[in-house]
């Protein structure tokens, strides 16, 4: 019986992995019913959201407190909690975990800082808005992958209102995946029927571009609007 059950379970892994590409069942020989015109697949915050998690911190403790919890270097750190937060794990049972490394005194900043995190997120970054607007009028369709939570989202939809743009967004939290996992991309490409021969991925994130590239999409590296422009229209995008 555990023997039929492992050889259920490679099936079933062999399924899912050979069956979720776009590019198993939209070609790129012709254009996506879902976007005739191309996709721009963005990745979240990435390079619209103006998001910093200090924010969450300033007034209640020092520079230097903040510096040591925030400090990316910290392989259990606050990064480490935010991911798993992002694909779904409670937060009380991320900050526990936390906990076991760091001690009570510095897990009660990192909840001070999730307590209140809707101010790490101020809203887009100046001109992404702008830019959304020029890249629906050019004709192409705009997606997102968000590597957050539902409860954010729905917190901060008023400050990200124009991500309205959007025609649809894949979120860690829901899906259990992050942007390190391929998965969460080629699930993206199936989730909203495009292929990635026609579709543009953004991040600020190298290593992500790199995946996205991989999976056989045209990935841009930007790290602020004026130069994704730039970028953009290079690729003989008018925006």
């Amino acid at each position: 019986m555990a023997r039929q059950h492992r050889e259920f379970q490679q099936e079933l892994s062999q399924g899912v992995s050979g069956n979720l590409a776009g590019e198993d069942i939209f070609s790129d020989d012709r254009p996506d019913p879902a976007a005739p015109g191309g996709s721009i697949l963005f990745a979240l915050p990435g390079t619209l959201v103006d998001w910093d998690p200090r924010r969450a911190l300033v007034g209640h403790y020092p520079d230097g407190v903040i510096d040591m919890v925030l400090d990316p270097e910290d392989q259990w750190g606050f990064a480490c909690v935010r991911r798993q937060i992002n694909l779904g794990v409670d937060p009380q049972q991320a900050l526990a975990d936390y906990e076991t490394t760091h001690g009570p005194a510095v897990a009660w900043v990192v909840r001070v800082c999730l307590e209140n995190y809707t101010l790490a997120v101020k809203g887009l970054l100046p001109g992404a808005s702008d830019l959304l607007g020029y890249l629906r009028r050019a004709g192409l369709t705009l997606w997102g992958l968000a590597a957050t939570t539902s409860q954010l989202t729905k917190a901060v939809s008023e400050a990200l209102s124009p991500l309205s743009a959007l025609k649809g967004v894949l979120i860690s939290s829901e899906e259990h995946l992050d942007l390190s996992d391929p998965l969460f991309y080629r699930l993206a490409l199936r989730r909203f029927a495009i292929s990635p021969g026609h579709t543009i991925f953004v991040d600020v994130d190298p290593e992500h571009v790199a995946m996205a590239d991989r999976l056989g999409m045209k990935g841009i590296v930007a790290r602020d609007i004026s130069s994704l422009r730039q970028l953009l229209r290079q690729r003989g995008i008018d925006c």
